[in-house]
């Protein structure tokens, strides 16, 4: 399973390299949607696949011209995929804890097909789609700018 929260944006901008000591580096959209994703024990190659099915097909956007709901894709507009393991909490008592999430070897590989799926939307029909991501497993300083919050929260079963 995995859980996805996707968030419309008029821009966003996601530093990829918090904490290092090299200049800080950042992977930016402008307008389309911010998808976090987290991966639990149960996720599969099937799971990304429904992902981005989900993400390239759901009719979240407003359409200028017509007013009508369109995709990501149709819009077209840009994807900006950050890695948030902590969608997979539970509360116990006072605490977070994060046991049914994906161990960190197998998210990141999962996360990487994942994007590069993303990335081959952006390569087809001709459209004008920015696919941009953070980085699995490190901390990362988003800002985001929205007109709505317009955030959606999608289980994807495996």
């Amino acid at each position: 399973m995995a859980k996805l929260v996707l968030q419309q944006c008029i821009s966003a901008r996601l530093q990829t390299n918090h904490g290092d000591d090299a200049e800080a580096e950042y992977a930016e959209i402008d307008r389309g949607v911010v998808a976090y994703i987290c991966f639990t024990k149960e996720a599969t190659e099937t799971t990304v696949n429904k992902l981005l099915k989900l993400v390239s097909e759901v009719k979240l956007s407003r359409n200028e011209l017509s007013g009508k709901l369109v995709s990501v894709t149709d819009l077209p507009g840009d994807i900006l995929i950050v890695p948030q393991a902590t969608l997979g909490g539970k509360l116990r008592g006072k605490t977070m804890q994060y046991h049914n999430n994906i161990n960190k070897l197998d998210g990141r590989s999962l996360y990487g097909t994942f994007v590069k799926q993303c990335e081959g939307l952006a390569s087809t029909d001709g459209k004008s789609i920015c696919v941009k991501h953070g980085t699995y497993g490190n901390l990362q300083v988003l800002n985001v700018n929205t007109q709505g919050p317009y955030t959606h929260t999608f289980d994807v079963a495996a």
